[in-house]
């Protein structure tokens, strides 16, 4: 597939997971959507439902609405789940579709500790290279609004760019479908990002988080604050 200029007009595909929590190393993925969209043509929406075989804490459940009772009762069991899921996004990302996703980082890195803890290829293991290309809106908005003051979840930059939602967001298949919206929104924005091929962008985009990770982790430094700060790693911080 060509990867150049004008790949806003071809085919992309989204990605999200909701989770146990916000540790890409030890959390588990509870749902997941996988949403291919041909831009005025078609868009093809995949979920999956995962008995993550812990318990889902109170906290997460109130966010995404999955009890732990729902997941045994409803769910697949996760090593099925989440080969299909990784099998469905290597075989896209072969044929250089690029994955659309919000905070990348955290969802591509979770994948990998999920298919390690399962005993399965990762990503960069079935591709035979590091993951890409791969389009995050949260980096693009951090990158070329650098100075906008205000929160950045999507819901945030939903109401910027005046992306409207048929749904809550934290389902994963709405926020995919709101994420591939805040794209498009994005590059009538900034038209150059359309103009730019999509490996030159990809690494972009890499040099854009390294660059906010710093920032960040020098004012939590300046706040007195503990623990290890935001990775520089981006798209996906590798599982052992």
């Amino acid at each position: 597939m060509d990867i150049g200029p004008g790949w806003i007009r071809r085919p992309l595909l989204g990605f999200d997971t909701e989770t146990t929590g916000v540790d890409v190393t030890g959390d588990r993925v509870v749902t997941a959507a996988l949403v291919h969209r041909v831009p005025g043509v078609s868009t093809d929406v995949r979920t999956w439902l995962i008995d993550p075989g812990v318990e889902i804490p109170e906290e997460a459940a109130a966010i995404h609405g999955i009890t732990t009772e729902h997941a045994r009762a409803h769910g697949q069991q996760p090593a099925a789940a989440l080969e299909e899921i990784a099998a469905e996004l290597a075989r896209h990302l072969a044929q250089g579709v690029p994955v659309v996703a919000y905070n990348a980082a955290f969802d591509l890195s979770l994948l990998d500790h999920e298919l390690v803890r399962h005993g399965l290829p990762t990503l960069p293991d079935r591709l035979g290279h590091s993951v890409g290309p791969v389009i995050d809106p949260l980096v693009i908005d951090r990158w070329k609004d650098r100075f906008r003051p205000g929160k950045r979840r999507l819901g945030d930059l939903s109401e910027v760019y005046g992306i409207m939602s048929d749904g809550d967001l934290h389902t994963a298949e709405v926020d995919v479908l709101a994420t591939l919206d805040l794209l498009a929104a994005l590059v009538a924005r900034y038209p150059e990002l359309d103009e730019t091929h999509l490996i030159e962008l990809h690494q972009s985009q890499a040099g854009a988080h390294a660059a906010w990770a710093d920032g960040f982790n020098s004012w939590r430094v300046e706040q007195g604050l503990e623990g290890p700060g935001a990775s520089r790693v981006w798209p996906v911080q590798a599982a052992s």
